[in-house]
């Protein structure tokens, strides 16, 4: 115990644990699934609960992530918290749990909210001790982990069937599947030490980036589709159009360099792209015209 208290006084690497600009993103498209469906519900008790379940299942999942994967971090990415020494996997694994229980507690909104996180949490657990060496399905784990917010959001005001949100989360989906698979490109080395069977250490860093940009490619075209059923307006167009920019450069890099180094650019630049298109989908879902 006087281990982990002495740990838990350096706050900074368990803030990095929590990678806590991805899970911002995660709660934040928690909001989004509400906003599509019931702009007004945005300001209710409901909705920041639904941003607290996102972002600390989400947090928890990266401490996860870390924990299992200390070995190949010890490779990849040595000065992580855990990968360095800095924080033990005994702390880390008291940590993770600490979030996930706040996490889930926040889910006590209604019976169906409860049972998205606790889902939610388990394919946290399962792609990490498990999924991620199956190469695209474990790619296509992480990426479920993107698309449920939205949904989880919808429930929040009992609208989870909207088909707008469904699109929303598939253009997710499809854009942090290519993201992952672009993501193995630079882990080939770490990732023999757990045998993961990557697409770029199955097929090549060439493959890997083609797949990812046309996974991109297929994002743009989910973007799309709410504009061409008719179920968002002007507002969206224009939003959307940045990120569906970032992406079709993001592919057209991809299509032309296999490096290491472009593959790195590719994942910060598409974490940009995800994080506007966000906010396309908040605005623009949420106002009709």
């Amino acid at each position: 115990m006087r281990d982990l208290v002495l740990e838990l006084g350096q706050p900074l690497d368990f803030l990095r644990l929590m990678r806590p600009v991805n899970s911002v993103m995660v709660g934040f498209a928690v909001l989004v699934g509400v906003a599509v469906v019931s702009p007004l519900s945005l300001l209710s008790l409901r909705s920041l609960q639904g941003f607290l379940t996102g972002f600390f299942v989400s947090a928890y999942s990266m401490v996860v992530n870390d924990y299992f994967d200390v070995r190949v971090d010890r490779v990849n990415n040595p000065d992580r918290p855990i990968a360095s020494g800095r924080v033990s996997l005994r702390a880390s694994l008291i940590f993770a749990f600490l979030l996930v229980a706040i996490g889930v507690a926040s889910s006590f909104i209604r019976l169906e909210n409860f049972i998205v996180a606790i889902v939610f949490a388990g394919i946290g657990w399962a792609y990490s001790s498990w999924g991620k060496k199956r190469g695209l399905l474990g790619n296509m784990m992480v990426a479920s982990s993107l698309a449920v917010p939205y949904i989880y959001g919808a429930t929040v005001v009992a609208a989870w069937s909207d088909p707008l949100v469904w699109l929303l989360a598939s253009t997710s989906f499809l854009a942090g599947t290519g993201r992952e698979v672009v993501k193995t490109v630079p882990d080939v080395k770490g990732d023999e030490l757990r045998s993961i069977r990557s697409i770029a250490r199955s097929y090549g860093a060439s493959a890997a980036c083609k797949i990812g940009g046309g996974f991109y490619i297929a994002a743009i075209v989910s973007a799309a589709l709410p504009i061409l059923i008719g179920r968002v307006g002007l507002v969206y167009t224009v939003l959307v159009l940045i990120p569906d920019a970032i992406f079709i450069y993001a592919s057209f890099k991809l299509f032309k360099d296999s490096s290491d180094g472009n593959a790195l650019f590719i994942k910060k630049l598409s974490l940009l792209g995800m994080l506007t298109g966000l906010i396309a989908f908040i605005v623009g879902g949420s106002v009709k015209r």
